[in-house]
């Protein structure tokens, strides 16, 4: 059984929620009345077409967009604006140049005006080995290493639930199927509730308990597959038939055609398939 799957609690819903924008040509709906709800400790994925709304969902879900229609709830609350319980880990890691690695980490507890948990943090920093680069300045870590540092920043204050915004999507394959380890790691340590947004599909099917299929523009939802793999999960799966005709049955569902047998040329590329 999936860890996190048989969670009931519902922790974070999303109720029929909508998003449109003012612009010169008019209005432009990003989102329609999309629901999703995802239990207390589930990891849960979020693919779709490009454009179709996925980061003003998780902008929305992090309190930093509000809806048009709809609402979003945490832990039965409304979430109406920047959470305390929500962290979020952004397409890039945006850390602050003039800072060291230490500095950038703590800056939410500064804003936050609370004490940091050094403990938790030093923990965190060992975790995903960036233990003694506390002095480093962002110019002198890798990508990797700079995202690595975004996750432990929105991890230190210890919030319940992790929202991530295709984080990995800069990162050479490698350095990606590291940290799709090492995000499952991480997971499977604090049973943390997350949302994660990927244009990679076998990434989706690797992290998740859940995917869901967005439509194009206007974002709605298309449909929802249960990912049954057992955890912890290891790479090698990625090379499976398996899991290749998954991933080419949600491909089939963004782009919005039946599902063809596998091609074995295709097959190689399984890794990188994208909506």
């Amino acid at each position: 059984m999936n860890v996190g799957q048989g969670a009931s609690k519902i922790k974070l819903s999303v109720e029929n929620a909508s998003k449109s924008y003012d612009t010169r040509s008019g209005p432009l709906l990003a989102i329609e009345d999309f629901s999703m709800q995802v239990s207390d400790g589930e990891f849960v994925c979020v693919v779709g077409p490009s454009g179709c709304g996925k980061t003003t969902l998780l902008w929305s879900m992090a309190g930093l967009h509000s809806l048009s229609g709809g609402r979003i709830t945490l832990d039965g609350e409304p979430v109406s604006g920047p959470h305390p319980q929500i962290g979020m880990v952004f397409q890039e890691a945006n850390l602050l140049p003039w800072r060291n690695l230490t500095r950038n980490i703590l800056l939410p507890s500064e804003i936050k005006r609370q004490k940091p948990d050094q403990q938790w943090i030093d923990h965190l920093l060992e975790r995903v080995g960036l233990g003694g680069f506390g002095n480093k300045f962002p110019r002198e870590l890798s990508g990797g290493m700079q995202q690595r540092a975004s996750i432990v920043r929105a991890l230190s204050f210890n919030p319940s639930v992790l929202l991530m915004d295709e984080p990995f999507g800069a990162l050479d394959a490698f350095t990606r199927d590291e940290m799709n380890l090492l995000v499952e790691e991480i997971w499977l340590e604090t049973r943390k509730t997350i949302v994660f947004i990927t244009h990679n599909i076998a990434e989706a099917v690797f992290l998740s308990d859940r995917v869901y299929v967005m439509s194009a523009r206007p974002g709605r939802l298309a449909k929802v597959f249960d990912i049954a793999y057992p955890r912890p999960r290891s790479l090698d799966m990625m090379a499976t038939k398996e899991l290749f005709d998954l991933v080419n049955e949600i491909k089939a569902e963004i782009e919005h055609r039946p599902a063809g047998p596998a091609r074995p040329a295709a097959r190689q590329n399984a890794g990188a398939a994208h909506g």
